[in-house]
């Protein structure tokens, strides 16, 4: 959908001209998974597929919200005085939490407005359209009502939404990226500290092309939560010899050396993908920085296999796809992003490659999983913004 039948569309259901126009992106991670929650370094950008916002202030004091996603909802309505949490209210709860918790914060919002949202997101993509909604809702907040705000204020709002406000035990990545992200930067983000570097990422002649499994990731809550405490496990074991607060504060020689003090041969391999998983972020950086593009595609397979094989979050969609990549000429690396167990792989792929990978990647993976994968192209991209 345009930008300008947005605009109309927002005349229609809304009744009035005067939307002013937003976008936040959506993010991939390009290495580093699951070692957010690990003290680990990780390394998102925002991308081109994100959501779109068409928003004016109103005179009275009520919160007008519909999506383009979900017409079939109508409008959400609700009082800016009237802020919790409602299973009902559906997505506008993301929203419904950003205000309330700027409101907290001691920022004056008193007015309602009107807000339609389009997101280019597939649902359950894994490519982050919860964390996209809240930093969308927090620029438009900052704009209309002329609030003083720092960028990392509206990140860290957007965290509490996700933990406090939905309750989904999440790290701080999908929102540091969504706030933070620059055309054709990656950002290296030091997850314990919050101390980050932007990264150009200059790909040549070559695109990042997303593969969407079109399995939603109905696994990834209930591991995720089994992960973290595998870790949680495996951190207290290694702390009773190391002084460290955290996996990422190891190196691979370390762990190696001090791995038989942990109790049981699984909490070895979340740990270990934990410890390997920071070094090739650190390494990918690094190779970026030079130029060195292969050697950071040779990164991105082997997170794979450290994902696949150590932590055990793919899954057969997953490998299936990311397998299949690496056979294809012009691939550089492949490999999953995000939570696992469904959602996303993402491969950098020669530009005149990408037409035959689609069509070989997409056959075999219909051919072994009974139902089509769907590819985007993707380039890096600013964060959410005043368009």
């Amino acid at each position: 959908m345009e930008l300008e039948q947005l605009k109309q569309q927002f005349e229609n259901v809304f009744k009035e001209k005067q939307g002013k126009e937003f976008f936040a992106p959506g993010r991939i991670n390009l290495i580093g998974e699951h070692i957010d929650y690990n003290g680990g370094h990780v390394f998102p950008c925002a991308i081109t597929i994100g959501t779109y916002g068409i928003a004016s202030k109103r005179e009275d004091s009520l919160i007008k919200l519909y999506s383009e996603n979900f017409p079939e909802l109508g409008i959400i309505s609700f009082d800016v005085g009237d802020l919790d949490y409602r299973k009902e209210d559906a997505w506008t709860n993301y929203p419904k939490g950003m205000i309330r918790y700027l409101k907290e914060n001691g920022h004056e919002i008193q007015h309602g407005m009107n807000i339609l949202y389009y997101g280019t997101i597939p649902n359950g993509a894994g490519l982050s359209s919860s964390a996209s909604i809240e930093l969308l809702t927090g620029v438009i907040l900052q704009n209309l009502f002329k609030l003083e705000l720092e960028e990392l204020e509206l990140i860290l709002i957007g965290k509490k939404v996700e933990n406090q406000f939905i309750g989904v035990n999440s790290g701080i990545m999908d929102q540091f990226a969504i706030g933070k992200g620059q055309k054709n930067q990656a950002i290296l983000l030091d997850c314990e500290t919050l101390e980050y570097e932007m990264v150009p990422v200059e790909l040549g002649h070559h695109k990042i092309v997303i593969m969407n499994t079109n399995k939603r990731r109905e696994l990834a809550d209930s591991k995720y939560n089994e992960r973290r405490s595998e870790c949680d496990q495996a951190l207290k074991e290694l702390q009773t010899k190391l002084k460290i607060n955290s996996l990422g504060q190891l190196d691979e020689a370390t762990f190696n050396e001090n791995k038989f003090l942990l109790s049981a041969p699984n909490l070895v391999k979340r740990a270990r993908h934990a410890v390997t998983e920071n070094q090739r972020t650190l390494k990918a950086a690094t190779s970026l920085k030079s130029g060195d593009l292969n050697g950071f595609g040779k990164l991105m397979n082997a997170s794979h296999r450290s994902l696949r094989d150590d932590y055990e979050v793919s899954g057969i969609e997953l490998d299936t796809l990311v397998e299949s990549a690496w056979l294809q000429p012009g691939v550089i690396g492949a490999r999953m992003t995000g939570a696992g167990f469904g959602g996303c792989g993402i491969a950098i792929v020669a530009e005149d490659q990408i037409d035959s990978f689609i069509k070989i990647v997409g056959a075999s993976y219909n051919e072994k999983i009974g139902y089509q994968a769907d590819f985007y192209i993707a380039s890096i991209s600013d964060g959410a913004k005043y368009l």
